[in-house]
């Protein structure tokens, strides 16, 4: 191990200290045939792994020819191989740096080979070099984002050059790189919208492209899309305008146009990315939305109707059809398992009997319900009161009249003690001033021999007595 390790000190000082004559090749040289035969004994060690016997015969060949014949790129890409192996063996943080300067050189090099054609291609069309050239800068791309951290300025750099040589055929490995990279370099205000709009157009139509020609790693460019649309969430406010999202949903707009909802979808989103209401496309989305939401809110607000009896009961009253209003307030009772609502259409049943029917009895049986459903009201016994006031008039003579209103007194009195609502005390304190006026003259109670504060029956059909109070 001691021989080992000393032998690749020595090794890669070497390395380190050639002057590399870039893209030169054996062919036609004094020692072609010597340089032929050591490439193939290092080939040999590196396609076992032995890169530790690779290094001394790839130096030799690469010092001397690194195109080798001019057709193949093996000691660029052999001696990053070689680099690699040695990096992962450092622990020098100043080495493993200088290796990996190193293979960024190699990348760089074999690159700048390919593009002046020093390394030939068989039948290479200018298609071939730009798709091997991109191939390259992919690579040392990956290196420098999952192997190197090396500085993101650095490598969004290099896949700015893969993605614009490679084009559609660009490979998935650099997408999410380049989009992480994007929006951190937008989000540190060191690009501008317009770049980071365009490497992100530039990325979805890279994944576009392969998912639906059928790419063998079809999957694996869909999954780099949704890495691009998770990142991009993060900044897409800041970076695209109303006038973009406008271009990029118009054309599902135009597949979906019978579908309003779908309509509304686009509005809204449209709206969340600052499109005015004075944009006709704008105007166009919500009339048409608008349309049929009135459609069918009429359509709901009638089945809604159709299978409510409290709205059909209201509806009923409404246009004075009282008997069916009382009916159909009795189904709405019966299909009703909230106490509160019982009782408010126990209410309006009394209200009904009260005010339009003359039918007290029923009325005050059916408030009284009302009251026993919802205790805390007062409003129940308010109509209670109305309804004995109102009949006073046929309770016989003026002292029995004059007792009526004593119960309606009453009743409004019980009322205050339990409501809140503003409107209806007013209400409340306005007939408990008026009325007082209608009690019994103290004469007449002593004619009749009652003190004030006897138990007196009330006649007629209110059949309840009161505390006797005189004026």
């Amino acid at each position: 191990m001691k021989f080992i390790t000393a032998f690749l000190v020595i090794v890669v000082t070497s390395l380190n200290q050639f002057s590399f004559a870039q893209c030169e090749t054996w062919v036609g040289s004094a020692n072609e045939d010597h340089l032929t035969n050591q490439h193939s004994v290092y080939r040999g060690f590196i396609k076992t792994d032995n890169f530790v016997d690779a290094i001394e015969p790839w130096r030799e060949v690469y010092k001397a020819a690194p195109a080798a014949d001019g057709m193949r790129d093996f000691h660029y890409t052999d001696g990053i191989k070689i680099y690699k192996y040695l990096l992962n063996k450092e622990t020098d943080e100043a080495k493993k740096a200088e290796y990996i300067d190193t293979i960024l050189d190699l990348y760089d090099q074999t690159i700048e080979c390919y593009q002046n054609r020093a390394i030939k291609m068989k039948n290479g069309t200018d298609e071939k070099y730009a798709a091997k050239i991109a191939d390259l800068y992919s690579r040392k791309s990956y290196d420098m984002y999952y192997e190197f951290r090396s500085s993101y300025s650095e490598t969004f750099e290099s896949l700015q050059y893969a993605l614009e040589i490679g084009g559609l055929g660009s490979p998935y490995t650099i997408v999410v790189p380049y989009a992480n990279i994007t929006v951190y370099q937008f989000l540190k205000e060191q690009i501008g919208k317009e770049e980071a709009r365009l490497a992100h157009d530039e990325m979805l139509k890279v994944c576009d492209y392969n998912i639906s020609n059928g790419h063998e790693y079809a999957q694996y460019y869909k999954d780099a899309q949704a890495n691009v649309l998770a990142e991009f969430k993060k900044i897409e406010y800041q970076i695209f305008d109303c006038d973009y999202f406008k271009d990029q949903w118009k054309p599902d707009y135009e597949d979906n146009k019978d579908d309003p909802s779908f309509a509304k979808d686009l509005y809204n989103r449209l709206r969340a990315r600052g499109c005015e209401d004075e944009d006709p496309f704008m105007d166009e989305l919500k009339k048409k939305w608008e349309a049929y939401a009135t459609q069918e809110n009429a359509r709901r607000q009638a089945e809604f109707e159709a299978n409510n009896p409290g709205i059909q009961a209201r509806k009923a009253y409404e246009r004075d059809e009282w008997e069916l209003a009382i009916s159909l307030y009795e189904d709405a009772i019966n299909a009703e398992t909230d106490a509160e609502q019982k009782a408010k259409y126990h209410f309006s049943i009394a209200s009904i009997h009260f005010r339009k029917l003359n039918k007290y009895s029923q009325a005050r049986s059916e408030a009284l319900k009302a009251a026993e459903l919802r205790p805390g009201w007062g409003r129940p016994y308010v109509l209670i009161g109305d309804i004995y006031s109102k009949s006073a008039r046929g309770c016989g003579d003026s002292w029995n009249q004059s007792l009526a209103v004593i119960a309606a007194y009453d009743k409004w009195s019980y009322a205050k003690s339990k409501e809140l609502n503003p409107s209806v005390l007013e209400d409340v304190d306005d007939k408990l001033g008026r009325y007082r006026q209608y009690f019994p003259p103290q004469d007449e109670g002593f004619m009749r021999g009652v003190k004030e504060g006897t138990r007196q029956s009330v006649g007629c059909w209110i059949g309840e007595s009161v505390s006797v109070r005189y004026r």
